[in-house]
């Protein structure tokens, strides 16, 4: 019976996206444990895993506890319960973990593999900090059995970097996205939606937009809210922003500078997500630094159109018409596009469509998972 241990830096990544790695694998007749800071207190993973462990280390990568006291707690729990795959999907414990397993590898065989869902280092990035972030993945990528990535753009910089050699490089689109599932649009009902209408008091001539990320600098929900702010001149337009971070407050200041704290809408999490989206003209996502979003790909599955920033990721999933690119930190282009969605309804629609069909191939989940079977397979017969 093969074992396969998954690691995270914190127990949101493992249930947000690895839960049908885990049911896939254990289905098949694998022993899947998780660890992460924190999982051990999380009954959710405790259901969904075999064994849980707890690794102490931070997200910030200043965290001393990253370089001292999670590198030997990586490295005892390998060795005791030998596992066959040690796969790591945060950049944190990506780092941190191949780097503790830089001798066990050659000494028990197990094969270890990243992936990376958008290198730290991209083009819009503090140039001290790219150079930073590519000697690490230089030096983390000699402890590397296999490099996965999920779009082109980081494919081309781990070969022209040499953080890996190609045979050990794959590019595989994504974790997977549930289109037949949860992100089908048959699946929400007009009651939902409306209940979300009716939330916002939309009335006949509202309409409405989400952005679905942490409040982080990165994310740039200030371009949202300020383009937002220019829409409503003309036209009646609200946001909602989901989700939570350390820049909410900040976020909440700014609409009410700008005298839109009526139609900037800040809701925390929700679970009616699908219903949200499909209440939506069409999904924002500003953010300067991607590797594949997952909520644009949750969009596009509810044939819900998407404006975001023509940046790496993000471009490889609205450039076949599924929704608007906009240069990178830029409202007014934002607004202009925020403007077209609203006046030209049936045109958004066919965006919408075509992002759906663009989920059911190699986004699909079924095709991750399908990907992941011949790379474990690959993997343990090296």
């Amino acid at each position: 019976m093969p074992r396969l241990l998954l690691v995270t830096t914190v127990p949101y990544t493992l249930r947000a996206f690895l839960f049908p790695f885990a049911r896939h694998f254990r289905a098949k007749g694998w022993r899947v444990d998780a660890a992460a800071s924190g999982v051990t207190s999380a009954a959710d993973c405790a259901a969904e895993f075999d064994n849980v462990f707890e690794i102490d280390w931070g997200r910030s990568p200043l965290d001393k506890g990253n370089y001292f006291r999670a590198p030997r707690m990586i490295y005892d729990l390998v060795a005791r319960e030998g596992y066959d795959i040690v796969h790591v999907t945060t950049p944190i414990a990506g780092f941190v973990t191949r780097y503790a397993l830089r001798q066990l590898r050659s000494a028990n065989k197990t094969k270890v593999i990243y992936s990376a869902h958008g290198f730290h280092f991209h083009p819009l990035g503090n140039p001290l900090a790219n150079f930073v972030y590519v000697r690490m993945e230089k030096l983390a990528g000699r402890y590397t059995d296999y490099l996965v990535v999920t779009n082109q753009e980081d494919k081309q910089s781990a070969l022209s970097l040499g953080i890996v050699s190609e045979d050990r490089l794959l590019h595989i689109h994504g974790i997977g996205v549930d289109t037949a599932g949860y992100f089908n649009p048959e699946t929400v009902s007009r009651e939902a939606v409306e209940r979300i209408r009716q939330e916002f008091e939309l009335g006949d001539d509202g309409t409405l937009f989400l952005v679905a990320a942490e409040f982080n600098p990165g994310k740039r929900h200030c371009d949202a809210i300020r383009a937002i702010a220019a829409v409503n001149a003309h036209h009646k337009a609200h946001l909602a922003l989901t989700s939570a971070g350390p820049l909410e407050c900040e976020m909440r200041a700014l609409a009410s500078q700008l005298g839109v704290e009526d139609m900037v809408h800040f809701l925390g999490f929700r679970k009616d997500f699908s219903a949200l989206l499909t209440a939506s003209r069409a999904m924002i996502l500003p953010s300067i630094r991607e590797g594949l979003p997952r909520s644009i790909m949750d969009a596009l599955s509810l044939e819900v159109p998407v404006i975001g920033c023509r940046i790496r990721g993000t471009t490889e999933l609205l450039d076949d018409g599924c929704g608007i690119l906009c240069p990178p930190k830029d409202a007014v282009a934002l607004a202009d596009a925020i403007t077209w969605m609203i006046e030209h309804p049936e045109e958004a629609k066919a965006m919408g469509r075509n992002g759906r069909a663009k989920m059911q191939g190699p986004y699909e989940l079924s095709a991750i998972l399908k990907a992941h079977d011949s790379l474990y397979d690959e993997a343990l017969s090296r």
